[in-house]
């Protein structure tokens, strides 16, 4: 059907909800989009500003220091050593990028794009832009013989899950066997929370205990819309098979999708400093710290969630049910039925809101019940 047979945008359906929580006498608390409130850092708004001065065309790929910066972040951040400037790429954002690979693989009719079961929709829509049919199995057993690109998203968007270096070599060992390309979203990793990823670096496909030293058919996807507070920059990039990334420029030069060129030179001064990222996720912590018992104490399980920027929570009836009791408390969530047909009685909490509006959330939720 083409983009015209695109649905509508699921957030519409939000809006009933959202009018019934501003109507609380406190004021709405606005937990269902993951969109940083907090400031984005100093000093990547004074490399933004150095650069102004930006009269001719940028680089499709990348300015040098920037690729080195990103091949550099993966190796001190991520355990992936060795990269140079060919395996990576600047994206216009990550979502884009979501929703156009498919299409700049090649990927068509005939062919299947697999995405977890608990999936950002994104993965399904350009699956259907390229004209391809979209699979949400998480089991590497079930994936199609006509599987073409595998999306894996750890941490995982809405759920939170993280998927350990096993879990990806099984994931990457079935996608070999099958001709796939593996791309994996992993736009949360520095934010783990729980279990072994409370010290631990959530690991990367691109992880030589993941890949055996070999990148063939494997693509990280990473945005410092969370980790730098740059949703508004639309500063991400991707890494991995050089010839993939070859492949996707050459087609990225054609259509003209190139990041300007003074988010460029802030990206490449924000992935040199670790410290604001540390700052931010201590602020995300306290956050989930003050959220979760709350939520847990109205009567909700949370389910996964061990990393990423949301509790996945269900209170075992329809979503749109605890959507309306939430909205009563004027808190906004997000309904489980907009991340496929798997988690209908789930909702999505977001982290993203200030400190005085989350206070004000557990408040509320504690109060419900006493």
């Amino acid at each position: 059907m083409g983009v015209t047979g695109l649905p509508d945008y699921p957030w519409e359906q939000v809006a009933p909800y959202a009018e019934r929580a501003r109507a609380h006498a406190g004021g709405i608390v606005d937990l269902s989009i993951g969109s940083p409130v907090d400031p984005t850092p100093a000093l990547i708004r004074r490399a933004l500003a150095e650069a102004t001065d930006a009269h001719a065309y940028p680089q499709t790929i990348g300015t040098t220091p920037l690729r080195e910066a990103i091949a550099a972040w993966f190796s001190r951040r991520r355990a992936v050593p060795g990269l140079e400037a060919r395996h990576v790429l600047p994206t216009i954002g990550s979502k884009e990028l979501v929703a156009l690979l498919p299409l700049l693989l090649g990927v068509g009719e005939g062919d299947v794009v697999v995405h977890p079961r608990a999936a950002y929709p994104t993965y399904e829509i350009g699956a259907r832009v390229a004209g391809a049919v979209a699979v949400a199995e998480d089991d590497p057993a079930r994936w199609p013989a006509n599987t073409r690109l595998v999306w894996l998203n750890s941490p995982g968007n809405p759920d939170g899950r993280v998927l350990g270096t096993g879990e990806l070599r099984a994931a990457v060992r079935r996608a070999r066997e099958l001709g796939a390309v593996v791309a994996s979203d992993e736009c949360y990793a520095e934010l783990g929370w729980d279990g072994p990823w409370a010290s631990e670096p959530v690991p990367s496909v691109l992880d030589p205990r993941v890949t055996g030293g070999e990148l063939g058919g494997l693509l990280a996807v990473y945005s410092l819309s969370k980790q730098s507070n740059l949703a508004g920059y639309r500063a991400a990039f991707l890494a991995g098979d050089a010839d993939l990334v070859a492949t996707m420029a050459n087609v990225r030069k054609h259509l003209g999708l190139m990041l300007p060129a003074p988010v460029q030179h802030a990206m490449t001064v924000a992935l040199g400093d670790d410290d604001h990222v540390a700052q931010q996720k201590e602020l995300y912590r306290a956050r989930r710290d003050a959220l979760r018992p709350a939520v847990e104490a109205a009567g909700f399980r949370i389910d996964r969630s061990e990393a990423g920027l949301y509790l996945w929570a269900t209170e075992g009836r329809d979503a749109w049910d605890s959507m309306a009791r939430l909205a009563d408390l004027g808190i906004l969530a997000g309904p489980g039925h907009f991340y496929g047909e798997h988690h209908p009685q789930h909702v999505r909490l977001s982290l993203t809101a200030t400190d005085e509006r989350v206070a004000a959330a557990a408040q509320r939720l504690r109060a419900a019940v006493s």
